[in-house]
């Protein structure tokens, strides 16, 4: 598609990146970004925080403050209760004040299944945007939450896991905002950042290093996942994206240099809903951004790999 350039839309479609991001003034920029999902869970009042939240994280991600935002809502109010509509407003509504910013109205549209998002708007600094197309050979990558949300999400519905297990250890992990992870982040040199979502781990690292003109090597046994995931996968679980999402990291090379069961390998490309940041950074930065994380409560943040030279591809180790 051949999109008219503006030579103040500093960051558009071109790097896969998490928001835009258009030059208003020397010292201002605004982040525009827009995301909606479909329930990952029954109670509605959790679907509205998980989904504000996602939606909100793409502006952590460019290195924005989030300031507005509108709700999307796909309803079908002929056959399910306002009150349930009611619930998930009210969720989203709560992480928008969470994050410090507005909710200033939105659209509603009748629909065959329940849909809700965010079309949020952030300010940068037009000088201190972060993008995926940064990290550098040398660089140290952090995640900041597990993985193997989106199999786990699928077993609850399958009657396979147990709901209230989920509740209590993953949703409010799930429902975290990134902007305190990303708040001390922005006092390191960080070099790029995306989060992780529906791509999975390994399609959104092959978004940076694509971006970035880099290699990556990714440290398997240094990767975090929720509990219960791997044995879902072992069980015979699985997502409606894993299939994608190994299509599409199959655009670039992948090099899995250690022996890894089916399972095992699923889960690199087990997609996220609110996942964590992914974040690029000098290395003798790295382990003071993680205690300092870890001081901050984001206690399952961990550093999963390094950025090399080489063409754009991932190593996994």
């Amino acid at each position: 598609m051949d999109f008219r350039r503006d030579a103040n839309l500093l960051v558009g479609v071109e790097t896969n990146d998490d928001a835009a991001v258009y030059r208003l003034s020397d010292e201002l920029a605004m982040i525009n970004t827009v995301d909606f999902i479909t329930p990952p869970v029954d109670d509605p009042y959790w679907f509205g925080q998980i989904a504000a939240a996602n939606s909100i994280s793409d502006i952590y991600a460019m290195g924005g403050k989030p300031v507005t935002a509108l709700n999307l809502v796909m309803f079908p109010a002929r056959y399910l209760d306002m009150g349930i509509l009611k619930e998930i407003l009210r969720g989203g509504n709560d992480k928008v004040i969470e994050a410090g910013a507005c909710l200033a109205g939105g659209h509603s549209v009748d629909d065959n299944e329940p849909k809700y998002g965010l079309c949020v708007n952030g300010i940068v600094h037009p000088d201190r945007i972060i993008t995926n197309a940064g990290a550098q050979p040398g660089d140290a990558l952090i995640l900041t939450k597990p993985l193997g949300s989106g199999v786990l999400f699928n077993a609850v519905r399958a009657g396979k896991f147990n709901a209230v297990e989920l509740e209590q250890s993953v949703l409010p992990i799930i429902a975290a905002l990134n902007g305190p992870a990303m708040a001390k982040a922005l006092q390191y040199d960080l070099h790029a950042c995306t989060d992780v979502t529906g791509f999975g781990i390994l399609g959104h690292l092959l978004e940076v290093v694509d971006g970035s003109g880099v290699h990556a090597m990714l440290n398997y046994n240094a990767l975090p996942f929720y509990s219960g995931a791997h044995d879902m996968y072992k069980k015979g679980q699985t997502t409606g994206s894993n299939k994608a999402n190994r299509t599409l990291v199959t655009r670039y090379p992948l090099f899995v240099e250690r022996s890894l069961a089916k399972s095992q390998e699923e889960l690199l490309y087990d997609p996220q809903t609110s996942g964590g940041l992914l974040l690029s950074l000098p290395p003798d930065q790295a382990q003071k951004l993680l205690a300092e994380l870890h001081g901050a409560g984001i206690d399952l943040a961990v550093e999963i790999g390094e950025i090399v030279e080489g063409a754009v591809g991932i190593t996994v180790r």
